[in-house]
């Protein structure tokens, strides 16, 4: 038997990578944090201290005349500019880190997802969801690391004065505070963890029947759930405001707890305070001292709330971006990947169905790709030819059969690019490749001049989607990252649709000359695609209903009946 994952492990591989990525930075903000808070507490102290002592000398003419005024003050001035300027520090070192490290968590999460080659269903909605899982990890750091340090921090120095006065009274403060700040902030992050959870769903749900009442109104309308599409966003709005409400009334409550823990902390000062001077261990500028850091020591336990309440969120977008980072290259078959022992590509009578059909998309389909062969598949639309390709990039498992392959490059109709450099846009094929090994991918791809004419070269940004570039570019540009994988396997999906023929002619006469050497299965509907092929497959149904080679009048006829340019 296998033993299952436990459900932690994703979670805590999310937060090592979040916390471990740019670890110096993120430490060196917690520290400020710290020290924004220590500085407060000393100069609250240190000021209660001074306006005591000094009011305490100024009864006697003896003891005001030698009583030092300007230490005390240069503390005070000292502990004033540092917290301001540490606060300033922090505010800047904590939220950069926070975005550096969740902009490599974002690139890992992408690099995880096109690594693991699933079909996602509603791709729009997962990237949605995507992008707010990746927003709420935020707040493990600003908002549950840096406050738990600030506020340990400010139990050890509360510990640390008053251990100076009796050991026995800083130890009995210092576990109070400790035992009480982070066990409320415990106790409201277990209880909030359910309605944070059902106010992420909400929210999620809201959004998802907002976008449907919005870019479907019409088809609504015409099909009469126009109104059911309404009523079902009003139900979301009202699951999220019922958590809204608990998550405000277990806020109210916790605040409500610290409160209570203020208050006992003081009394528990003030009862150690009466021992202390009833000994003649401590004074009235002391005992003052003693109060006020007693009264603040609290406060940055308080802080750990909004945390304490958003930490069932953030556990849930952790152990969802769990699976995109543990995910690697995958075999397209239901079984592990097998290396094809002899040609490039091997299926062995497979079928595959989509999920909620009941019929098999493909069915008991073989082919075999030698090394170098080129194999093109030809048929209407519908007939299995994407089916098959998914299948042969790993985008969908197969039902039945076997599938043997060697790791592959693809190449659809579909280029996507991201609104980012061309640097960053190549390097998605290979992230570490200097930028000798990519101009020369531009330079074979036919791009290479086009880069060079722009003013920024390889740093030249792209808009969205690719913009600033035209069809033609953007073709090369996906041949260029496809060269830049060594595999000796091209998948291709139509890679010239929709190009003009000028445009079309060179870049099928550059994957000519560049996959020489390679095996190629290609997806086409097109003549001057499938004219490069060996042989052709002709599907229908889910099936190959045909089979002919390059030379024979079958090969030739079948050519003939494809779309020309």
């Amino acid at each position: 038997m296998t033993r299952r994952p436990r459900r932690s492990a994703a979670p805590m591989r999310v937060i090592r990578l979040l916390l471990g990525t740019f670890r110096q930075r993120l430490w060196w903000g917690a520290a400020l944090a710290a020290f924004t808070v220590l500085a407060g507490m000393g100069l609250l102290s240190l000021s209660s201290w001074f306006i005591a002592a000094t009011a305490i000398a100024g009864l006697q003419a003896g003891s005001a005349l030698v009583f030092d005024v300007f230490m005390p003050s240069a503390g005070i001035r000292m502990l004033a500019l540092g917290r301001t300027a540490s606060r300033y520090s922090e505010r800047l070192v904590t939220h950069d880190a926070t975005l550096a490290a969740l902009a490599e968590l974002r690139a890992r999460v992408f690099r995880g997802l096109a690594a693991s080659r699933q079909r996602v269903r509603q791709p729009a909605r997962a990237l949605s969801r995507l992008t707010s899982e990746l927003d709420a990890l935020e707040s493990l750091y600003l908002r549950l690391l840096v406050p738990a340090c600030a506020a340990l921090g400010a139990a050890l120095l509360t510990a640390f004065i008053l251990g100076m006065m009796a050991p026995w009274f800083g130890l009995l403060i210092g576990l109070w505070l400790l035992l009480a700040g982070l066990g409320l902030a415990w106790a409201l992050a277990r209880a909030a963890r359910a309605p944070a959870l059902r106010r992420a769903m909400a929210i999620e749900r809201l959004r998802a029947h907002a976008i449907d009442l919005v870019s479907g109104q019409t088809e609504l309308l015409m099909s009469q759930r126009l109104g059911a599409q309404c009523q079902a966003l009003a139900r979301a709005d009202q699951r999220l405001a019922s958590a809204d409400r608990q998550l405000n009334r277990l806020d109210a409550r916790a605040g409500a707890a610290y409160g209570v823990a203020g208050s006992v902390t003081l009394a528990l000062a003030l009862l150690g305070v009466g021992g202390l001077a009833d000994q003649g261990q401590i004074g009235t500028a002391g005992a003052a001292l003693v109060l006020l850091l007693a009264m603040a020591a609290m406060e940055p336990f308080a802080a750990l709330r909004r945390g304490a309440l958003e930490a069932g969120r953030v556990w849930l977008a952790a152990r969802r971006l769990g699976g995109p980072l543990a995910s690697g290259p995958s075999g397209p078959a239901a079984g592990p990947a097998v290396s094809a022992p002899e040609g490039a590509l091997h299926l062995n009578r497979v079928s595959t169905r989509y999920p909620g059909s009941r019929v098999d998309a493909l069915q008991g389909v073989s082919l075999a790709l030698g090394p170098t062969e080129r194999v093109a598949l030809i048929g209407p639309s519908g007939s299995g030819k994407s089916t098959l390709m998914a299948l042969a990039t790993g985008a969908i498992p197969a039902l039945r059969g076997s599938i043997q392959a060697q790791p592959h490059a693809w190449m659809g109709q579909r280029i996507d690019l991201f609104q980012d450099s061309l640097r960053d846009n190549l390097r998605l094929a290979a992230p570490r490749a200097d930028d000798t090994v990519l101009w020369a991918a531009l330079d074979a791809a036919g791009l290479a001049a086009d880069v060079r004419a722009m003013s920024g070269g390889l740093d030249t940004h792209l808009g969205e989607g690719g913009l600033g570039l035209s069809g033609g570019q953007a073709r090369r540009l996906a041949l260029a990252r496809l060269l830049l994988k060594p595999h000796r396997l091209w998948l291709l999906d139509e890679p010239t649709e929709s190009l003009d023929a000028a445009t079309a002619a060179d870049v099928l006469k550059k994957l000519d000359e560049l996959g020489a050497g390679r095996a190629w299965l290609v997806a086409t509907h097109l003549r001057r695609e499938a004219a490069l092929a060996d042989r052709l497959l002709v599907m229908r149904d889910g099936r190959i209903e045909a089979e002919w080679w390059r030379g024979s009048a079958g090969f030739d006829a079948a050519l003939a009946g494809l779309r020309s340019d």
